[in-house]
């Protein structure tokens, strides 16, 4: 008997793709760190590091340096999410749903390059800053779904929990990507600018720093009553998710309180951006503990809900 012999094994794609999380976690703690060194105009030009040299030069110091090795990194992270695309396209038997994900995580990369070069022309405008991290971000989640998906089986996607509870876990969500996205309006209003001469963004330090704080108590508040509420309905894998979520966030907080009475020291800041990819991370972990996908079919357990639930059942991948 002939054996099938796959190019791809399923082991090798899982870990290809969290090799892209880390990856894409990995650029933005770099990235952090040209901001924090002062050496976002360590190459001052783009996509040359100058005008006549596509590579640092002796001339431009430690902070060409920092600043042209965060930009290789970036073809590192490209060469793993193409390894990551060429697997998908090798496996077989084709699986549903892989294909749209590996593709949005490869040009995420070059999509984001772009965005980090716009901000190098524009003398790190932080509006453009905030809008390079924000990109990161996107891929991460991309190549988390895509992560999470290699690993589902290929049956139907049905709830976990009741309707009301999903639409919690995605409110979490969305109130997660807004704490992010003030994050980075603190950010430009603070001290880091990536350069000595960069330009702030006027906003008033403390007052956006303050939104940015009830945000946060806000995720903490939704994260707690996910917790109780996954637990009264016995949703063992979700209240795990939520308790991890919560976790990260407590610890996020006190970094982000720590670094704000200390006058925002550097070394915290770089935590941050760390911790802001593992609350992402922790958020989409929560929302994928809502559904699940099953080798067959199989009916929901809150299929025989109220029917205004039970039409809220069946969800999407």
């Amino acid at each position: 008997m002939n054996r099938i012999v796959r190019p791809v094994s399923g082991n090798l794609l899982r870990r290809l793709a969290l090799a892209s999380i880390i990856s894409n976690v990995a650029i933005v703690v770099t990235g952090g760190a040209v901001r924090l060194t002062a050496s976002g105009l360590g190459c001052p030009t783009w996509p040359r590091c100058t005008d006549d040299s596509y590579v640092t030069t002796p001339e431009m110091g430690v902070y060409g340096v920092i600043e042209f090795s965060n930009r290789m990194l970036t073809f590192a992270v490209g060469l793993i999410a193409l390894a990551t695309l060429l697997a998908v396209l090798l496996y077989r038997p084709r699986r549903p749903g892989l294909l749209p994900l590996a593709v949005a995580v490869f040009l995420g990369i070059p999509a984001q390059a772009v965005v980090g070069g716009i901000t190098v022309l524009t003398n790190l405008n932080p509006w453009v800053v905030g809008l390079h991290f924000l990109a990161s971000m996107a891929v991460i989640a991309a190549a988390y779904a895509l992560w999470r998906r290699i690993g589902d089986p290929d049956g139907p996607t049905v709830a976990a929990v009741p309707a009301p509870l999903r639409t919690l876990a995605r409110i979490t969500t969305g109130v997660t990507v807004a704490v992010l996205v003030i994050g980075t309006w603190v950010t430009g209003s603070g001290p880091h600018a990536g350069d000595h001469g960069a330009a702030r963004n006027g906003l008033d330090p403390e007052t956006i720093s303050q939104l940015h704080a009830d945000g946060v108590f806000l995720l903490i508040g939704l994260s707690v009553a996910l917790i109780f509420a996954f637990r009264a309905v016995g949703a063992r894998r979700a209240t795990r998710a939520a308790i991890i979520l919560l976790a990260v966030e407590l610890g996020q907080g006190v970094i982000g309180f720590v670094q704000y009475f200390t006058h925002v020291p550097a070394i915290l800041v770089g935590a941050h951006m760390l911790g802001s990819c593992l609350v992402l991370l922790a958020a989409l972990a929560v929302q994928w503990s809502t559904r699940e996908r099953r080798p067959a079919e199989a009916p929901s357990p809150w299929a025989a809900a109220p029917a205004a639930e039970a039409e809220a059942v069946p969800v999407t991948a």
